[in-house]
């Protein structure tokens, strides 16, 4: 191996001047060998004279312990500390929540931090319009790659559920739509494709928002500001200060704005709102991008919960909806989406496809096959499409009566608060008003989990524990 002079070829191409090792490498930046010939080295370096390396004399053995300096090591010990610097992530608040719960041995123990929809038994569940259509599906689709932009299928059948069928914008061919990774992958999408094409602009966020919100935009280096939403003494819409902070924002800004089931707060505008929201961003030319991951989920009827895209579409607004079929359909793991951007005119919308998918490349390639499958024959399926609705209704329907249950319960206990934002807020989650500190009560107390923020996911509530919670609530807010 070495008499054939692989030895002798990695010193001359390092050292062509033909001089020794150590006047021509070490001032120069270190010369890096093959890393399969680190075990080599280090064990010939270290035998006795009859090693193979003796016999080429004392300046290959200089190049040999070089080599393996050069490359960060040395004879004696392995590479090791690439990673030292680096401490532990913070824990995310919702995920640790989880955590902490399933670490409880307590029987009576409540979980109301998940963000996912359980039944009255307090179990996840698998719709049986999803179960009939992975019947359909089975053994009949190949696994091929997907394009980049997803299932062209999906993409079409899912914006018609987010901008209604009639919607002048698909019919003129105006929307760029591909297929994303949940909810979660058609922001960070859409952040990038921002980033990319308004290099300096900056997008607003309501306060509260989703944390992953600012997470996403944050690593797409958008430039963040906020807006006002929620009101604590009402615990309902600031909608003087939402108007008044979007007023204010230099024209031409990004709006995110949830369109239903606002998460955390639950509290969502008005139809009026909506109207003057539009007005306000229309007249300031901001671009407005709906978060879409509740639609049919909020209210059990899909129609009335995307009426602010459809209204801002009917009032001539370019905008950009990010979709999820986790919460609504109850596909969580299968991570599918759809990001899809209203444009001028048909070849813009080309235009636009095509870069999101040239975003979409290096990020994750193409997006994955069986959850674009469960939603395409779902929704392109008459008699599954009707299930649905039905399944879909019957999940906001529970929520919705966890919401009246845990209300009363509280007035019966004779609460001198008032409970009424219970009802008032819709959706899976319940913006309490509980503070912090009554939260770490209600946790080491009665073992009951949620984040610190006071947000309940109305989803863990059920008809055997919401007494139970209604009273350790009542106890932790007495005056």
């Amino acid at each position: 191996f070495l008499g054939g002079g692989v030895l002798p070829a990695l010193l001359q191409s390092s050292n062509p001047s033909g001089r020794s090792p150590q006047h021509h490498l070490k001032p120069r930046s270190p010369a890096m060998a093959p890393p399969f010939l680190f075990p080599f080295f280090r064990s010939t370096l270290a035998s006795s004279s009859s090693s193979p390396l003796t016999k080429l004399g004392s300046s290959s053995q200089q190049c040999a312990r070089y080599l393996l300096q050069g490359n960060g090591a040395s004879p004696s010990r392995s590479v090791s500390g690439w990673w030292s610097h680096v401490s532990v992530a913070p824990r995310d608040p919702i995920l640790g929540v989880t955590s902490a719960f399933l670490a409880d041995p307590h029987p009576s123990k409540v979980n109301v931090g998940v963000g996912a929809y359980r039944n009255d038994e307090g179990k996840p569940i698998v719709l049986e319009s999803v179960r009939e259509a992975e019947r359909l599906i089975a053994g009949r689709e190949l696994m091929e790659y997907l394009p980049m932009g997803g299932s062209v299928l999906f993409c079409e059948l899912a914006v018609k559920l987010a901008y209604g069928d009639s919607a002048d914008a698909i019919k003129e061919n105006r929307v760029a739509s591909i297929q994303s990774l949940s909810g979660t992958g058609s922001v960070r999408l859409f952040a990038d494709f921002v980033k990319r094409f308004y290099p300096d602009s900056v997008a607003f966020m309501p306060v509260p928002t989703w944390s992953n919100h600012i997470n996403v935009f944050r690593d797409a280096h958008v430039q963040q500001h906020t807006y006002r939403y929620y009101l604590e003494s009402s615990r309902g819409l600031d909608f003087h200060g939402l108007l008044e902070d979007l007023k204010n924002a230099p024209e031409r800004s990004f709006v995110l704005l949830h369109a239903c089931a606002h998460n955390p707060t639950g509290v969502d505008p008005t139809i009026e709102q909506w109207k003057e929201i539009s007005k306000v961003m229309k007249e300031k030319s901001h671009f407005p991008f709906f978060d879409m991951a509740y639609q049919g989920f909020a209210t059990g009827d899909t129609e009335r919960d995307n009426q602010a895209v459809r209204l801002f579409l009917a009032e001539g607004h370019q905008l950009a909806c990010a979709q999820s079929f986790a919460k609504s359909m109850g596909l969580y793991g299968q991570r599918i989406g759809c990001l899809s951007v209203v444009c001028n005119n048909t070849s813009e919308a080309v235009a636009v496809k095509s870069q999101l998918e040239y975003i979409a490349r290096p990020m994750y390639s193409s997006p994955p096959v069986h959850g674009s499958l469960i939603v395409s024959t779902i929704l392109n399926n008459p008699d599954l499409k009707l299930l649905w609705y039905r399944e879909v209704k019957e999940m906001a329907d529970r929520i919705i009566n966890m919401r009246t249950a845990l209300r009363k319960h509280l007035e019966d206990l004779g609460s001198k608060h008032s409970w009424r934002h219970i009802t008032d807020q819709i959706g899976m989650f319940c913006y309490s008003g509980l503070t912090p500190e009554q939260v770490d009560r209600l946790t080491t107390e009665f073992h009951i989990y949620m984040t610190r923020n006071g947000r309940i996911s109305m989803a863990g509530v059920t008809s055997q524990n919401v007494k139970y919670l209604a009273s350790a609530i009542h106890e932790v807010t007495r005056d």
